[in-house]
């Protein structure tokens, strides 16, 4: 199915889908409307777990090279937490990052590789406090340093640049861009799915690999950088505002988010009790209603803490940006400012993702459907209930164009790695997860549909694994339904 097409189809039912020159980061810059001069460089203010330090063992992952984006990602490396400490030049375009990076050696390995875009020059790489030499290739920070597996490390990297976007390896009209996003007016966003994140810092740029995060913004003021997780302190003086973030759950690199501008902020606490915020763009009022929204969003957490348990992070943010699209980034989603990024359903679809993606997530980018479907079938459940057409109608509604999605795409489990993100990964998912549920009853598919994400909490699953969990929790072999759905040239008979 074209995009024309499906984009008509999404509004008829409202469904969602969801080298530059470095600079002297001390030169001083003028803050907009001000004639005062700033200083503009990171300031580190987390201080770095011990290597040693049980908290980090949550972080530990199985990096692999990935199958559909073989490209990044590196299977030596196996961070556990990254320091951020980055400043922004929205005048002169420049992003100056020191950056720390804790990791384990998933195996011997003569040296350590990040991905980290071209458009950043490098200055310095340490090991554990003592300078070593580097190397670029392409997206490849090549760090000459040999490892041996099981030892961790703290690697520092310090660099600069002029962050662009990197491309997309998919048709869809919504992916606005890919990475690190500059507006004309200086202010940055983030969306990066599947693999954007190597566009602003270095990184293990796979779903495999997770990491907690702490992150560390200054820009001019009355700009304000934010991240995920808890907004644990900011500072306003000389010019600067500097906001620190801490994600203390690992996360996959796709989920991290940043963006700086000037923001408006709205504050609530849910009804079971987590805190909500509302960051809006100062002049887009407008466009996005934070007080309805804040309702809206507390309305569909409470109705997922029903469906799949008590959310699983400490806080929940919503980061408005000039985007088409939305994405789970986790902590703090990301959304466009249309009428459809930020409608209800699509504030489920993206909240839902922090149990089915962010709590358990994809192992390689060939298990998208894993999430993304789940999550589609439960967006149609909440519509189902909100909108007068039955959960059969809007099923029907989707399994019509379900086939042309396949044929354009591939299977949902070995799509054409051009088209990421497609129809089928959500259509083809939700309606193999409504067979499921066919099959083995509403009160043992909606315990194990709770059940599977906290069975490897923060963690990653691939297809066997999906499979194998769900065969033995059913008590049956789920093996021939996923394989119809997920790897099937032709559509199964629903």
């Amino acid at each position: 199915m074209n995009r024309a097409r499906r984009v008509a189809l999404v509004a008829a039912l409202g469904l969602a889908l969801s080298g530059c020159t470095a600079g002297d980061p001390d030169s001083g810059v003028e803050v907009l409307d001000d004639t005062a001069a700033v200083a503009l460089e990171p300031v580190a203010l987390g201080e770095l777990p011990d290597l040693d330090d049980p908290a980090l063992d949550a972080s530990t992952s199985r990096p692999r090279r990935d199958p559909v984006y073989p490209a990044v990602g590196h299977p030596v490396l196996d961070t556990l937490h990254h320091d951020l400490d980055l400043a922004w030049d929205p005048e002169q375009r420049l992003l100056t990052g020191r950056q720390t990076v804790l990791f384990r050696a998933a195996r011997d390995g003569r040296q350590v590789v990040l991905d980290l875009s071209p458009t950043l020059e490098v200055s310095s790489t340490r090991v554990d406090g003592e300078p070593v030499a580097f190397d670029r290739s392409g997206n490849d920070l090549l760090v000459r340093y040999s490892v041996e597996e099981g030892a961790r490390h703290a690697l520092e990297v310090e660099y600069s640049g002029t962050p662009r976007p990197v491309p997309a390896p998919t048709t869809r009209g919504d992916f606005s861009t890919n990475g690190w996003t500059t507006t004309e007016a200086g202010d940055t966003w983030t969306m990066q799915e599947p693999t954007g994140a190597h566009s602003w810092y270095a990184v293990n740029d796979q779903p495999a690999d997770k990491a907690t995060y702490d992150i560390t913004i200054s820009v001019p003021s009355p700009r304000v950088g934010v991240a995920n997780g808890e907004l644990v302190s900011r500072t306003d003086a000389d010019g600067v505002t500097t906001t620190r973030w801490v994600m203390d759950r690992p996360m996959a690199s796709y989920l991290a988010t940043i963006a700086t501008g000037e923001y408006a902020v709205s504050d609530a606490v849910s009804s079971s009790g987590v805190p909500l915020s509302y960051w809006v763009p100062v002049g887009a009022e407008d466009r996005v209603d934070a007080e309805a929204g804040l309702a809206e969003a507390d309305r569909g957490l409470a109705w997922l803490e029903e469906r799949l348990g008590p959310y699983p992070f400490d806080s929940l943010g919503f980061l408005f940006v000039e985007s088409q699209s939305g994405m789970e980034t986790q902590g703090m989603v990301t959304l466009g400012m249309t009428d459809y990024t930020t409608s209800t359903p699509v504030l489920v679809h993206e909240i839902a993702h922090h149990w089915w993606g962010n709590l358990l997530g994809p192992e390689t980018w060939r298990d998208l459907w894993m999430n993304e479907g789940m999550v589609m079938y439960l967006q149609g459940l909440w519509q189902a209930e909100e909108e007068p057409y039955s959960l059969e109608e809007l099923l029907d509604f989707w399994a019509q164009d379900e086939p042309a999605m396949r044929a354009e795409s591939g299977p949902p489990a070995a799509y054409d790695p051009a088209t990421f993100g497609e129809g089928n990964a959500y259509y083809s998912g939700a309606l193999m997860w409504h067979e499921v549920r066919e099959l083995l009853g509403d009160e043992l598919f909606w315990r194990l549909v709770r059940e599977w994400p906290a069975s490897r909490p923060y963690g990653t699953a691939s297809y066997d694994d999906v499979v194998a969990w769900w065969s033995t929790e059913a008590g049956r072999d789920l093996g021939p339904v996923f394989d119809a759905w997920l790897l099937g040239t032709d559509s199964p008979p629903r």
